[in-house]
């Protein structure tokens, strides 16, 4: 999970909406970058070096988040994702939200979840390897979770009780679209009316909002010829 590509999107969404009526959705899917990262995450540097002998590939990511608001202004971790990506998978359970579907709120909630992962895990410091983590920092703190839930989160998250969703839509777009690395979007448009739908784009790589901006006007003009 990457701050600067959601923003980068989010700020082409925010700006096609405001000049087009095209109703648009956005939907989140679990990826783990690397499965066999420490259960526990890895401290950042170290895990870099191990990995790829320096953090120098977050150099131009870092330049460029800062033009979208994401600042990295304090990536301390290099979480194991399992437990952040069922956290998710929680919220969605607990609003009526499966698998994101075409519901509003289905959209609301994963982001909002997200835009809080992000913010705990780059910004804050925070390690979303820990239970504790997301429970407190990220589900009470910022996603107004009730004492009520707290142990009912936590329980779930122990038993690891949407382990085996996450690694099944995991698997699903590895087998679709062949994904091996993120980001990777897939953009297209569906016409409810007439049960059409386009071909979707399917890229991978961090996009600027102008590339998104471009790919939406694209689509929309198609759907209305």
């Amino acid at each position: 999970m990457v701050l600067r590509r959601a923003a980068a999107l989010h700020v082409a969404v925010d700006e096609f909406r405001s000049s087009s009526s095209m109703l648009m959705k956005i939907q989140w899917k679990p990826y783990m970058i690397d499965p066999n990262t420490e259960k526990g995450g890895e401290e950042y540097t170290a895990y870099n070096r191990r990995r790829w002998g320096s953090d120098g590939w977050t150099h131009h990511l870092r330049s460029e988040g800062r033009g979208v608001g994401a600042n990295f202004a304090n990536w301390k971790w290099w979480p194991h994702t399992m437990k952040a990506h069922q956290m998710v998978c929680f919220f969605e359970e607990r609003d009526g939200v499966q698998d994101n579907n075409d519901d509003d709120q289905g959209e609301d909630i994963t982001s909002r979840c997200n835009q809080a992962l992000f913010q705990a895990l780059y910004e804050e410091g925070q390690n979303l390897s820990n239970i504790d983590t997301l429970v407190n920092s990220v589900a009470v703190a910022k996603l107004g979770l009730s004492s009520n839930d707290t142990n009912t989160l936590r329980q779930y998250l122990q038993q690891d009780q949407a382990a085996s969703r996450v690694k099944r839509e995991i698997a699903q777009a590895q087998q679709q679209y062949r994904i091996s690395g993120v980001p990777f979007f897939i953009i297209g448009y569906q016409n409810p009316e007439q049960q059409e739908q386009s071909t979707p784009y399917g890229f991978s790589g961090a996009q600027s909002p102008e590339t998104f901006l471009e790919i939406f006007r694209e689509l929309s003009e198609g759907a209305d010829d």
